[in-house]
């Protein structure tokens, strides 16, 4: 302390008039080495008045002997000095003497911002050394922990009091007794042996047990270390053991560890006796002796509960149970049976109240369902249950039936954290159970949905023959998001697609609809495949975005498989050209397409996998084949080759045997694929496309290449005339030379070489104008006064379609007649 008229330089170092300020000499040295703060106990310590000090180098204070002189210098001196220094240092008194002491030196930050150390030691006073003592006797008697120190015997010679009430025993009635004389059993042997280890090695032990302990009605878990105790030889002379009572910590993480393996064990199935059993299984004995669940008997027929709580007496069907004892003799009814459960009785009880309740077996009103019950009130009287808790099952805010949990061999009655667990397992259940009640509902309306977006007819094509077939997955997998199409292309091109959306039921099904909608989309944009795969991508990525943050409806069990946060996808699409023969296929994580060759040949197609849609990570890549006449193109989903009979590499391989045998048909092949392949119960649904290719010959396309002259127009205009008229379509040639005409002309006049001019007589008549141009024409509105801006919509009123593709040169812009004829 110091009076507030002393000078500042007189000043000691203040921290604030702390309780014990005098008892601790400090002082600040800045990081040149120079004392800045001093204080009054440092004074009484070296006789250094503040203003005698402050200012001048810490270093003329250290004896000239001193080791922590070349120390200090090295930590002035370091770039990146240490954060502590301690140790014992001799200091040189003002009147000359000297004096060793302890130092503790911090670097830190200054209230400047300047680096700085400060540094402490305690001021010695007389009467510690009998003060620490009676301080060290005290912490060791009324310590926190259970301690005791044994002899190299073994036996025991002081404990704490911790240890006299964990044990209900003074420490004279166990002083010179071992462990297993105090407390015996196995764990107090195991806890002697552990002793023993630290008595012959001189290191420290640890040690995990749970034993019984007297007054206390379960076994309790300690964590312990045992140390030894050296005496002033180094020889080990005792071992003291400290223990911390970890319990509840062991008791919450095994109610974790049940927990987890509920969420695991329970709802595997789509099965509600199966459900209920697994939360019976879960629950005894690490929870309970005997369990049972019962169901309102709507419920467990599938039907819809009534709304709200019921009344009076219930009715509920016991669909599961479990016992300690095999064979479950607790139990009053069997598995099927219904009973009536008194209102007040606790089943009752609970679900009028929509809440869990714990029950003792005295309780007035367990007693008196008892009595009305003789049956029960002998099974309470054989097996002695003491406690019980009865959860309703309750899903989306709809009560499905009651799980009761009963203790006989366990001593202790239920907790409230007992109850609390049981609630956690029997609302996992109940979700289950909900799903699996909602489940023949969903199936039935995700066929239905499912087969009203499926194409019923495919489109007839002059560039292949194709076939397909669909087959759901058995009743208890549930329908599946497969789904297959067959596209028209312009330049009687054809596309084939087949896709599986990730999972089962009614959302399955709905973003299928939605992803067989987005491809005939894109595939009208006449985008390449491994495009047509990355805008698909994107538009899944966009879906599960909804799907995450929109309010996409009440989960059930429909949502198998489906994630509300993500839809995933995979797809294989084709596009094949009957003019060129060439085939252009990209996969996003789809199996790969069988093609047999015209000579029998049948071959796993070799394309660059892709992702699954969804993921929006690495690139799709095209492949580009150049097909014989009449060869085979088998698309299909996993669901085909995936199943428990066999593996996917045999599959494949009947896969290709099947399609390479001579068929009448394509649906014969087809039955014969399926035949071959098709598990007796599919866990998923099969979809199944054939296409066997044709060729459009030279007679039915014509091409010519045009010169960047407006002047070849009219010899265009003509020439498409007489090829019509070649091709038996006088009556449509006048038509044809206007489309002919105004196409080639906005070629020429507004996009660059090479031009190109190509018919095609398929179901229709197609003219396509090529340039190497990669802009895309549109249509606009012509003024009445403009002179051109009129083709366009010309054309798009003279003929049955017309649009635009990109081509690797630049765009080819078609368009389509009726051909009456044909």
């Amino acid at each position: 302390m110091t009076r507030p008229d002393t000078p500042r330089d007189e000043r000691s170092v203040r921290s604030g008039d702390l309780l014990g300020e005098g008892a601790t000499a400090k002082a600040t040295v800045d990081e040149h080495g120079i004392v800045t703060q001093w204080n009054e106990a440092a004074r009484g310590l070296l006789g250094y008045r503040p203003a005698e000090i402050v200012g001048r180098p810490a270093a003329e204070l250290l004896h000239g002997s001193s080791p922590a002189r070349a120390e200090v210098s090295a930590a002035l001196r370091s770039p990146s000095p240490p954060a502590r220094l301690n140790g014992r240092v001799t200091l040189l008194r003002r009147d000359g003497s000297t004096v060793e002491l302890g130092l503790l030196a911090h670097r830190h930050t200054s209230s400047a911002g300047a680096p700085e150390w400060l540094i402490v030691s305690a001021v010695p006073r007389a009467g510690d050394t009998a003060r620490d003592e009676e301080l060290m006797r005290r912490s060791f008697l009324e310590g926190p922990c259970t301690m005791a120190v044994y002899d190299t015997g073994l036996r025991l010679r002081w404990a704490n009091h911790d240890l006299e009430r964990v044990m209900g025993l003074a420490q004279e009635e166990m002083r010179g007794l071992r462990i297993p004389e105090i407390l015996p059993g196995p764990e107090s042997e195991s806890a002697e042996r552990t002793m023993r280890r630290a008595l012959e090695t001189g290191e420290g032990q640890r040690l995990e047990l749970a034993t019984p302990m007297p007054g206390h009605p379960h076994p309790l878990a300690w964590s312990a270390v045992v140390a030894p105790l050296l005496d002033d030889e180094g020889r080990t002379a005792a071992v003291m053991l400290s223990a911390h009572d970890t319990t509840a910590q062991l008791t919450a993480r095994q109610r974790l560890t049940l927990l987890n393996e509920a969420s695991v064990r329970i709802g595997s199935t789509l099965d509600i006796d199966r459900t209920a059993q697994e939360l019976a299984d879960v629950a005894v004995p690490a929870l309970a002796d005997f369990v049972t669940v019962d169901l309102l008997p709507a419920v467990h027929d599938g039907g819809e509960p009534r709304p709200g709580p019921p009344g009076g007496h219930v009715l509920l069907r016991r669909v599961a149970c479990r016992s300690v004892f095999a064979g479950c003799p607790e139990a009053v009814l069997e598995p099927g049976q219904v009973a009536a459960y008194p209102e007040f009785s606790p089943a009752a009880e609970c679900l009028k109240a929509e809440r869990a309740m714990r029950n003792r077996v005295t309780d007035p009103a367990v007693a008196r369902w008892a009595d009305e019950a003789p049956e029960r009130a002998a099974m309470i009287r054989r097996f002695g249950l003491h406690s019980t808790m009865a959860v309703p099952l309750r899903a989306r805010g709809t009560t499905l039936g009651v799980a009761t949990f009963s203790r006989h061999r366990h001593p202790e009655p239920f907790e409230q954290d007992d109850l609390l667990l049981a609630e956690e397992m029997t609302a996992r259940a109940a979700v289950c159970v909900d799903n699996a009640r909602r489940y023949t509902h969903e199936r039935h309306t995700a066929l239905a949905l499912q087969r009203s977006l499926l194409p019923r007819t495919l489109p007839p094509s002059a560039a292949v023959e194709v076939v397909s077939s669909y087959r759901p997955a058995d009743s208890r997998s549930g329908v599946g998001g497969d789904w297959f199409d067959v596209i028209r292309l312009s330049g009687a091109r054809v596309a084939l697609v087949v896709g599986d959306v990730v999972g089962h039921g009614v959302r399955a099904s709905a973003a299928m609809g939605r992803l067989r909608t987005a491809v005939r989309t894109l595939a009208d944009v006449d985008l390449a495949p491994d495009e047509l795969l990355t805008h698909l991508d994107d538009l899944i990525n966009h879906l599960s975005d909804e799907t995450e943050s929109g309010t996409g409806g009440t989960d059930s069990a429909e949502t198998v498989g489906v994630t509300n946060a993500q839809i995933g996808a995979t797809c294989l699409y084709a596009v094949y050209d009957p003019v060129s023969r060439r085939c252009s296929l990209a996969r996003a994580g789809h199996p790969p397409p069988v093609l047999v060759t015209p000579d029998g040949t049948a071959t796993l197609l070799d394309l660059p996998g892709g992702p699954p849609l969804g993921l929006g990570s690495l690139p799709f890549e095209t492949v580009e084949l150049e097909l014989p006449e009449g060869s085979l193109l088998a698309l299909y989903t996993d669901g085909l080759i995936g199943s428990r009979e066999r593996d996917v590499d045999g599959a494949i391989d009947t896969l290709r045997s099947t399609l390479a045998q001579p068929a009448a048909s394509l649906d014969g092949l087809c039955e014969a694929v399926l035949a071959k392949l098709l598990p007796g119960h599919p866990t998923d649904d099969i979809a199944l496309l054939l296409a066997r290719t044709r060729r459009l010959g030279a007679e039915r396309v014509a091409t010519w290449e045009l010169p960047d002259d407006p002047a070849v127009v009219a010899r265009a205009r003509r020439e498409a005339a007489e090829r019509l008229a070649a091709w038996g379509f006088e009556e449509s040639a006048f038509t044809m030379e206007v489309v002919v005409g105004e196409l080639v002309t906005n070629a020429i006049r507004h996009a660059t070489p090479p031009i190109g001019l190509r018919l095609i007589h398929d179901r229709a008549l197609i003219c396509e104008v090529s340039d190497g141009s990669a802009t895309a024409p549109h249509l606009r509105r012509a003024r009445a006064f403009d002179e051109s801006g009129r083709g366009l919509l010309l054309v798009a009123q003279l003929t049955e379609s017309w649009g635009t593709r990109q081509t690797a040169t630049g765009k080819t812009i078609w368009a389509e007649l009726a051909a009456p004829a044909l």
